[in-house]
C-alpha cells in the first residue's frame, strides 16, 4: 500500500462525507483515526448528528464507494462505524 495513495483515498473519503447531512467523520484525532484502509476492509468511524441512522449510513456508502472505485480498495468490504452520537441528534 502506497502511503501517499492511501492518504489521498482517506482524505477523499472524509471530503465525500461532507455531502451527508447528519454524519461526519470522527477526525478529532486526525484522518488516520477516522479512516482505516485494510487489505480487505475499509473502516470509517463516524459521528451522527441526527437520526435515524440507516438512511444516513446508506447515503454514506453511496458517497464513499465512488472514492474507492479504481483503487486497490474498490472491492473491499466497507464498514461504517458510528462511534459517537451527538446530543443534538435527539432533537
Amino acid at each position: 500500500m502506497d502511503a501517499p495513495v492511501s492518504r489521498a483515498v482517506a482524505d477523499g473519503i472524509v471530503a465525500a462525507l461532507d455531502e451527508v447531512a447528519g454524519l461526519r467523520p470522527a477526525v478529532a484525532l486526525g484522518v488516520a483515526a477516522a479512516v482505516e484502509l485494510g487489505p480487505d476492509t475499509v473502516q470509517v468511524r463516524l459521528i451522527a448528528t441526527r437520526l435515524p441512522l440507516p438512511p444516513l449510513l446508506e447515503q454514506a456508502e453511496a458517497v464513499v464507494r465512488p472514492v474507492l472505485a479504481g483503487t486497490e480498495w474498490a472491492g473491499a468490504k466497507l464498514r461504517l462505524v458510528v462511534a459517537d452520537l451527538d446530543g443534538g441528534a435527539f432533537g
